[in-house]
């Protein structure tokens, strides 16, 4: 929701890890082996141990019910009041670009492979439409099954399974929960500014 959607939960034209869709479930589900809810804010450790014990709880990914079609997801309880997904990705889906507010953020891996690409740069937070990127801000990683990552806010990333045969599974964290995701469309170094969406389109 890296939240839910569609081709991608991740939520509506270009789904993403933080805003689920067809086929998903806004049943929150405790997680055995994830991190104890406290009331203070989780911090991007705490969300880090969360995501890697639910990967590891393999009747929770069992749970999760596989579409070959479209993404799935089940909300999680996360730390701390956190926001939390367990999503499934079939063959050949992604998130597309998007950011997650001023939320920051951890996922990880449970079954297969995802690949993220990611910008190294600070966008404005608000006041535009089209952005021309710098040559070297662009990042890509593989996370196998067991790896994840964290992130700060702001966090521009897209997010894709790029398996021909098989699904992958991983679980994200939010804190706070996700205010607002917002959706761009790239072509070659020119970013462009698609939609804002709000809790209200993914839930």
């Amino acid at each position: 929701m890296s939240s839910p959607s569609s081709a991608v939960p991740t939520a509506a034209a270009v789904p993403s890890p933080s805003t689920p869709v067809a086929g998903g479930s806004a049943t929150s589900t405790p997680v055995a082996g994830g991190s104890a809810i406290s009331s203070a804010a989780p911090t991007v450790a705490e969300l880090m141990d969360f995501v890697r014990g639910a990967a590891r709880d393999e009747s929770l990914i069992a749970s999760l019910p596989l579409d070959p079609e479209g993404r799935t997801w089940i909300r999680l309880d996360g730390p701390g009041g956190s926001e939390a997904w367990l999503i499934g990705w079939p063959p050949g889906t992604g998130t597309g670009w998007h950011d997650h507010a001023d939320s920051f953020g951890a996922f990880t891996t449970a079954a297969g492979a995802l690949k993220e690409h990611s910008l190294a740069v600070r966008l404005p937070t608000d006041g535009w439409k089209t952005l021309e990127l710098t040559d070297g801000v662009d990042r890509s990683r593989k996370l196998a099954t067991g790896q994840g990552r964290a992130f700060g806010q702001n966090h521009v990333h897209e997010v894709l399974n790029e398996s021909e045969v098989a699904h992958a599974v991983s679980v994200h964290a939010y804190y706070p929960p996700l205010p607002r995701i917002r959706r761009f469309s790239r072509t070659g170094a020119v970013l462009r500014l698609e939609q804002t969406e709000s809790p209200e389109d993914w839930q």
